[in-house]
């Protein structure tokens, strides 16, 4: 009896440490590549590291592979090729394992890792390449946006509409196939294969759109469906787009709903419920009519999430059935910071049809892009002052925003990853 009592009294004492040491553990198998005051940093263990000597100008965040040993990224080149080029970047990979940087190119954009091996792509001009981190090869010419199929072997992307004497031509969209042998490709036309081509006007509802591009390319979590976002001329892309869907065989094709330049689209984890903000117009015209939206595929059935007199500027998926968002009181903008609403985080459970408010941000701070970090359970996001603010601090906390603390002073932009 004395024996069993003991092993009940140690197991409470060791209980509570247990678990700490489990949180510890967790919280610290993520890793961070972000950019701060122009240099790239990571931290790993808790521990954080410079790994850039020389300042640079970063446009895009660090981009992970997909097995977390490398980091891509695009930098600002020192000196350009041509001085007639209004902009030049050149994109790198990092090792973590030797601390070596690496060159892949001088004038690239876009870089976007396999999802499957460590290959990435980038394009130079309107030229799809690939490299296997030793050399570079040229996949296809006259590409937008793009992005990997699942299986890492093919791409989606667009041709945008080109303006001619009779009118704009029509955005197409094409699945690239990739060659097992890269150095063996001798057509760059062979593997191509149209897809779809985009009505050159849009309609939905009362609203229309002239056709000119397509981006944001996501595939739902069974491949079957591919989200992207149909944009008209830049000067009104800011204002009014498309979220559109199209079946992975280019059959069914949807357009789902308005939306501005700066809103969001994002699948759920397992099942086919696309998240998106609706509601057309910048955020200088005023924080109204951003409405939280979740459509299920293939039945279309749509849900608004955004209660009146409110409106979402970001949001994350927490679970298929939950996400948060980050929220404002509807206000009108004004050029005075302080007179902006500060939003805050919200927890949306869909099928129960509940919300609450999990984070409390002091006055003249905001909570902003909401990011959910599956592998350790934990919820992610960027407090600061205000929109234009570059100094941010990346925050961390239990799914229901308790134990709320700092986990990195002055981000800019910033990637993680972590095993699921």
């Amino acid at each position: 009896m004395k024996k069993k009592l003991c092993f009940v009294l140690m197991f409470l004492l060791l209980l509570p440490m247990s678990l700490v040491n489990a949180e510890t553990v967790n919280e610290n198998s993520v890793k961070v590549a972000f950019i701060r005051d122009g240099f790239l940093w990571t931290k790993m263990n808790g521990k954080e590291e410079k790994i850039t000597k020389v300042p640079g100008k970063y446009d895009y965040p660090p981009q992970w592979s997909h097995d977390g040993n490398w980091i891509a990224y695009q930098v600002e080149a020192k000196k350009k090729l041509n001085s007639n080029m209004e902009s030049q970047t050149e994109i790198w990979v990092y090792h973590l394992k030797t601390k070596k940087h690496k060159r892949i190119t001088l004038d690239g954009t876009n870089p976007k890792w396999s999802p499957v091996e460590n290959i990435l792509a980038f394009k130079s001009g309107g030229v799809l390449n690939v490299s296997n981190l030793e050399h570079f090869y040229n996949i296809a010419l006259g590409v937008g946006d793009y992005n990997w199929y699942p299986d890492g072997r093919s791409f989606i992307t667009a041709s945008g509409a080109s303006l001619r004497p009779d009118g704009w031509t029509n955005p197409v969209l094409f699945q690239i196939r990739l060659e097992k042998n890269f150095a063996k490709l001798t057509s760059l036309t062979k593997n191509v294969k149209k897809l779809y081509t985009i009505p050159s006007e849009l309609k939905k509802g009362n609203r229309s759109l002239l056709a000119i591009d397509a981006y944001k390319f996501q595939f739902s979590p069974d491949g079957k469906w591919i989200s992207f976002v149909v944009s008209p001329t830049a000067s009104w892309s800011m204002d009014s787009n498309f979220v559109c869907v199209i079946s992975s065989d280019g059959q069914n094709f949807e357009v789902m709903d308005e939306m501005n330049g700066d809103s969001i689209v994002k699948w759920s984890f397992h099942k086919n419920r696309l998240g998106y903000i609706a509601g057309g117009g910048r955020i200088v015209f005023g924080f109204k009519d951003k409405n939280m939206k979740v459509t299920e595929l293939p039945t279309f059935n749509s849900i608004s999430l955004t209660p009146p007199k409110f409106a979402e500027l970001g949001f994350t998926w927490m679970s298929n059935h939950s996400l948060v968002v980050s929220r404002v009181k509807e206000s009108p903008w004004s050029n005075d910071a302080k007179q902006r609403p500060d939003p805050s985080l919200f927890l949306i459970k869909i099928d129960e049809q509940k919300q609450t408010q999990i984070t409390h941000p002091p006055k003249d701070y905001g909570d902003y892009d909401p990011i959910y970090i599956p592998a350790v359970k934990k919820l992610s996001w960027l407090r600061f002052t205000d929109l234009v603010d570059l100094q941010r601090d990346l925050w961390i906390a239990d799914q229901n925003g308790e134990n709320a603390r700092i986990w990195i002073k002055n981000v800019n932009g910033y990637d993680s990853f972590s095993k699921n």
